[in-house]
Order: C-alpha cells, then sequence, then structure tokens
C-alpha cells in the first residue's frame, strides 16, 4: 500500500444512517479531510483463513450531506493485518456474531492494524458490567438472572431500573417499583424466566432533568457533555426515544468520574468511550460504538471527529 494511511470502518449498512447525528460518519469525514484513504466493510466482509485476517473492502468517500453523504468504489480482498487503522463501529446487539468479528479484528491488531477499539476489550469490557469494576462511581446495582435477588433488589431500593446487557438506545429497559402490579411479569420478560442476566440498577431522581453523555478520548474527557432529556411522558434520555438535548459543561464529579475510569480505558486500549452519568452516578460505559459526537459539535464550539483522529495519528506515530 501507498505511504496514506489506510483506514477501514466496520459498521452498519452506510446507506441506512441519519447521516445529520452519525458519529461514525463525523470521523470518516474528518480522516478522509486529513487525506486519509477510506475502505468500507459490514461484519460478513470480514475473515479468516490459516490465520490471517481478511476483509472484502470496498472504496469510501465520504461528504457531510444529508443526501448525499458516501460513495463505495472498487471493492477489493485486503490483509486486515496491512491496514493502519481500524474502526470497530458495529452498532450492538452484542452477540455472538459480534464476539466473532472481535476474534478476526484481533487476529488484524496482531498482524499490525491499529484496531479502535481494541477487540480483546470490546469483548471484555460489556456496556453494563463494566460499571462494576468502579462501584464508587455507579448507582447501586445488580447483575443476575434470578427473580429472588432481582425482586429484593427492588424491594430494598424501592424503584429500580431494568435492563438487558446486550442492546443500546433505551431498548428493552423497563422501570419497575415495589407497588408496580407489572413487576414480576417485567423481570420474567428480561430474564427469560430467569435464564438470562439482566442489570437492576436503583432508580436515579435526577433522570428526570436529564442524562449526561460524557465523551472520552484515550482517557481524557471532552470539555461538554451532552445532556439529554427525557419527554414528558418516558423516562429514559435517549435520543432515539425522543430525548431533547444541550451541551453543559462537566460538573466536579463528573470530572472525578473520568479521573477516576481514564487510567483503565487507557490500559485496555479504549480509545473512544462514552459514559451515561445520571446525577452523581455512571451508569454505563459505551465502548461498541459510542455516539453523540454530531451533537455535541453542533450545540458547541468542539470537533469531536477531528480529535479522535488526531489521537489515533498519535498512536500511529508511536507505533512507527
Amino acid at each position: 500500500m501507498s505511504n496514506t494511511v489506510q483506514l477501514a470502518v466496520v459498521m452498519d449498512p452506510i446507506a441506512t444512517i441519519k447521516p445529520t447525528g452519525d458519529s461514525t460518519l463525523a470521523m470518516l469525514v474528518q480522516a478522509q479531510a486529513k487525506g486519509w484513504q477510506l475502505h468500507y466493510a459490514e461484519m460478513p466482509d470480514l475473515w479468516l483463513r490459516d490465520g490471517q485476517a481478511f476483509g472484502r473492502l470496498s472504496a469510501l468517500q465520504v461528504a457531510d450531506d444529508q443526501s448525499n453523504w458516501f460513495d463505495l468504489g472498487d471493492t477489493a480482498i485486503t490483509p486486515l493485518g496491512e491496514l493502519d487503522v481500524i474502526l470497530m463501529r458495529k452498532d450492538p446487539p452484542f452477540n455472538m456474531e459480534y464476539v466473532y468479528a472481535t476474534y478476526i479484528l484481533e487476529r488484524a491488531e496482531s498482524q499490525g492494524a491499529v484496531v479502535v477499539n481494541r477487540p480483546q476489550s470490546l469483548r471484555d469490557a460489556n456496556e453494563k458490567v463494566i460499571i462494576s469494576w468502579f462501584p464508587e462511581c455507579a448507582p447501586p446495582s445488580l447483575v443476575s438472572s434470578s427473580m429472588t435477588e432481582l425482586r429484593a433488589f427492588v424491594e430494598e431500593h424501592g424503584r429500580a431500573v431494568v435492563k438487558p446487557l446486550d442492546r443500546m438506545g433505551g431498548f428493552s429497559i423497563f422501570m419497575t417499583h415495589v407497588d408496580d402490579p407489572n413487576r414480576n411479569v417485567t423481570l420474567e420478560t428480561l430474564t427469560e424466566r430467569g435464564s438470562r442476566f439482566v442489570m437492576a440498577q436503583k432508580y436515579i431522581p435526577e433522570a428526570s432533568t436529564g442524562d449526561k453523555r460524557i465523551l472520552l478520548i484515550d482517557g481524557q474527557p471532552v470539555p461538554y457533555a451532552l445532556l439529554r432529556i427525557p419527554p414528558q411522558d418516558d423516562f429514559r434520555g435517549n435520543l432515539s426515544m425522543g430525548a431533547t438535548a444541550e451541551a453543559v459543561e462537566l460538573t466536579d464529579r463528573d470530572k472525578w468520574i473520568c479521573e477516576r475510569i481514564g487510567p483503565h480505558l487507557r490500559e485496555r486500549g479504549l480509545v473512544f468511550v462514552g459514559i451515561d452519568v445520571i446525577g452523581d452516578f455512571m451508569t454505563e460505559l459505551n465502548v461498541t460504538s459510542p455516539t453523540g459526537i454530531r451533537e455535541l459539535n453542533q450545540l458547541s464550539d468542539l470537533n469531536i471527529g477531528h480529535d479522535l483522529i488526531d489521537a489515533i495519528s498519535t498512536m500511529l506515530a508511536k507505533k512507527s
């Protein structure tokens, strides 16, 4: 390959994204502006042959355009280890197909590519469970498939949010309480009658005024958080569920949480991460395909995609 930085992105179908709010597109636009050559793949385009990682990659050009944001060119079978950078930006669900893709990308990493985020850490750092490594930053939480344990947790705290471990965007997240006549059926449904692990967290009253998405690049938070304010008829602060957004400065508590988790993120090779904070507590640590770049850029004077690509450039320089 040429001396131009070769970047491949693994993502959901680019034709179906919403360009005005897509963080992956924001990254790619900045990489292209830097002169990097872009390549595109979806998970079925990856494979291993005799220990070597390959991809069926299409040449990609992108534009910051709501109606014409991409163009795909010629397709070529490429050893993934010959690439400089691979962005793994496939959205959850985090299922076994996703895990298998990380094995392929881990081989690409061992064969020379920088993969963002690190494949092993994508497997290890489940976005819900990983907060258990930082209990001082998190609300009271329980990961269990036991109806007995989950009912006891709700009774202890009075009100709880219960969610699956493998989804995103607020899907299948329920709030229940001690007097909720649907409490048992909610827990039965989410655990599939005690056969699947879920997370329960104490309900944080500040959720009614919004939850904050804080983006970190190489362990350092960007200067503003994206406050997502839920609609009146919902408790979830997800933009996909109708929440509204504004940019807010980080509080001292936000900065303290970031200081606690930053070294851990860098050690794991989690270069781009989004944490969710409600009140004083981190409720999730998102590593697969964190969003919020577009919204924060529009609401502030930030250019987060540019900063991320610069951080990756520094990684490449250190590697060489």
